[in-house]
């Protein structure tokens, strides 16, 4: 089988090609990224020279390159997004012409080309915000209600990808994820972010609202699903990809002050980003009961492996980390 990937350089894409040549060793896959912040080559190091593997930088909003790069190919696999909420308020325009134009632009160079799989990489947060003592979660068929720039531009993708599956009848599948954490996240995102600044004695900058809520999937776990859902969802769903296991930012950063053995006065409190919503949480029971599939890794087990991943390979996020940085010095949030 040939897989096109794209966003393969940065968090999830390029651990999902690490996972995917480790299970399917004799599959092709053709990486499409951008390299902005996210994606860096550095990520894709350990692979990069096998043979049945190619990278392309280039955008999937082109529609020319990505038209030649969907012949042959049996399935795209799209995590290529702008994805941080902090850098979609500094930008929303970006958002909106990567998230929604570049995935219409791939859909239809697939569509051209009968690609018979197209797997859409979607998120939680198109749903909106729970509150802390709500006793529902996000089912598939719920509504959308974005609050910020990045949700709704994702939000925007997932109608566009059901649209091109009842109008033209592409064979598409969507799934919706919770956080991710593991190795080859950037920097920027919490819980690095977190662990090499404890690395390096500095402060850990916590939002006010630090008991809001987050579910964690350790990244392989996610990439498994995604699997699962290729070799077996029904085509034109919609799977919710979780773990059912939340933390607020204040546990995850008290349970990192232990495992690290730092003291709590590097805690520090910053405002919130603007929409900052209060919890998300999915509801998995169709992908667990249709697809057989569950979580491998509890949230304690994930983030002993995602610490132990940077502590050893200093080499790869120690380059990112100033960059990383200057975001939030922007925000006020450092």
């Amino acid at each position: 089988m040939k897989l096109l990937v794209t966003g393969g350089a940065g968090f999830i894409g390029s651990n999902f090609i690490r996972y995917w040549f480790k299970k399917y060793p004799k599959d092709k896959i053709v990486n499409l990224d951008k390299l902005t912040y996210a994606g860096h080559l550095s990520t894709t190091k350990d692979f990069s020279q096998k043979e049945n593997y190619k990278f392309v930088k280039g955008d999937v909003g082109d529609f020319k390159l990505v038209s030649k790069l969907t012949k042959s190919i049996d399935v795209v696999v799209n995590f290529a997004a702008e994805s941080h909420n902090d850098r979609a308020i500094q930008d929303p325009g970006i958002f909106v012409k990567t998230n929604v134009l570049g995935t219409q632009i791939l859909l239809e160079a697939a569509r051209r080309e009968k690609v018979k799989r197209f797997h859409h990489i979607s998120t939680c947060e198109v749903f909106g915000e729970l509150e802390l003592d709500e006793k529902r979660s996000f089912k598939e068929d719920d509504p959308f209600r974005p609050r910020t720039p990045y949700n709704a531009s994702k939000a925007a993708a997932d109608h566009v990808v059901m649209a091109y599956y009842y109008t033209f009848g592409m064979p598409i599948t969507i799934s919706h994820c919770c956080n991710n954490l593991g190795p080859y996240q950037h920097p920027e995102k919490l819980i690095p972010r977190f662990v090499t600044n404890l690395m390096e004695d500095k402060n850990i900058p916590l939002y006010k609202s630090s008991q809001f809520k987050r579910e964690w999937i350790y990244v392989d776990d996610h990439n498994n699903a995604v699997d699962s859902i290729i070799e077996k969802g029904r085509i034109g769903e919609i799977y919710n990809i979780g773990t059912g296991e939340e933390r607020s930012v204040e546990e995850i950063a008290d349970r990192l002050l232990e495992l690290l053995d730092k003291p709590k006065s590097l805690k520090k409190y910053v405002p919130d980003r603007k929409s900052h919503d209060k919890r998300y949480l999915l509801n998995t029971q169709k992908i667990r009961s249709e697809l057989k599939w569950q979580p491998r890794y509890n949230f304690s087990e994930a983030l002993d492996k995602t610490i132990k991943w940077y502590e050893k390979n200093e080499w790869w996020w120690r380059p990112l980390k100033r960059k990383a940085e200057s975001l939030y010095d922007k925000t006020g949030q450092k």
